[in-house]
């Protein structure tokens, strides 16, 4: 049970920025043990580093009991305030070590789906740059874009669009694709050549779980097309295999961009593209509070790859108009003569 708030006759001037940050972590974890894990800490140390912190302050902050951790009104309102200051001076101290000491370390890098060719090539010219910087590439599940953005675990994910998150910054983006549409190779669909966007009313559509925010699982999965007739609700899932998995089983239908669907093929599963929807886009997204060297040093090698990316879809826009024109006016002298 909770015992009496801690006496203000122990508070001390000082704050410790360990402290602190036990403080944050358990604030979102609300349990020792887990808090204690992020932190590499045992739980002991968690709860001698919040009745530390406590002490300080004059009065508590967490209320524990053996069924459950809650914050209190007064823990509520210095979470509030804490946060933007702690992330704030954690930036200001990574900006400076990172300015004295170049682009090294480490930087963690979260992808959604498929790390395909364009994720690569950018991160090869990050690391070719930089080889004083280690990369790690680790996927975030489908049903999650921006959490372990939050919590920290990734440095800057590539996540699909659309992203309206107050505390994350949207960096530059890849070439948008033609969305597809994965299909069970049983399904009356099949095998079409291609699908509008009103037809997807005749297949229920997978779609991603939470926590990923509602207008984002609305953009891939839309409930209605774009003239208002409803689409079915398939199953939702909370990775991209799950939801392969289901469409090859025959429970509905996927929206993946070309990409994706090529780099998934597979022999029970159909790709057929999708006109009238929104293109597909993924976007570098980092937390706004916690940009480093590392990180802008990581969208600058992204920034250059895909507007070298967009040169050669320009160019092989260009390049196909051209030989179709030929074939017409090759065709048209044919008639003539």
């Amino acid at each position: 049970m909770s015992g009496p708030p801690p006496s203000t006759a122990t508070t001390t001037p000082g704050l410790e920025l360990r402290e602190l940050e036990c403080f944050l972590v358990l604030s979102e974890e609300l349990h020792f043990g887990r808090t204690g894990e992020r932190l590499y800490v045992s739980q002991s140390r968690v709860s001698q580093l919040l009745r530390s912190l406590e002490s300080r302050i004059g009065a508590r902050l967490v209320d524990r009991t053996s069924r459950r951790v809650r914050l209190t009104p007064l823990g509520e309102e210095f979470r509030t305030s804490l946060r933007p200051a702690y992330e704030a001076l954690r930036a200001t101290v990574e900006r400076a070590r990172s300015a004295a000491r170049g682009i090294e370390g480490r930087l963690t890098i979260g992808f959604q789906g498929t790390a395909d060719d364009r994720i690569m090539q950018a991160i090869d010219a990050f690391q070719a740059r930089h080889p004083g910087c280690a990369t790690e590439i680790v996927e975030i599940p489908l049903c999650d874009p921006f959490g372990a953005l939050r919590r920290g675990t990734v440095d800057v994910a590539v996540t699909l669009l659309p992203v309206a998150e107050p505390d994350l910054t949207l960096g530059p983006v890849f070439a948008a694709q033609q969305q597809t549409l994965a299909l069970s190779v049983r399904h009356p669909l099949a095998s079409r050549t291609a699908l509008t966007a009103e037809q997807l009313t005749a297949v229920a559509l997978i779609s991603p779980d939470g926590p990923a925010p509602a207008y984002w699982r609305a953009a891939h999965a839309p409930a209605v097309t774009p003239q208002g007739r409803a689409i079915p609700a398939g199953p939702r899932v909370s990775t991209l295999q799950e939801g392969l998995t289901l469409t090859a089983a025959g429970r509905g239908g996927m929206l993946l961009c070309r990409p994706t669907a090529d780099y998934h093929g597979r022999r029970d599963l159909v790709f057929v593209p999708v006109t009238g929807l929104p293109e597909s886009v993924l976007g570098l997204v980092h937390h706004t509070a916690r940009e480093t060297a590392r990180v802008r040093a990581f969208r600058t090698a992204v920034t250059e790859s895909a507007a070298a990316e967009a040169e050669v879809t320009t160019t092989e826009g260009a390049t196909t108009a051209a030989r179709a024109e030929l074939t017409n006016d090759t065709a048209a002298a044919t008639h003539v003569s």
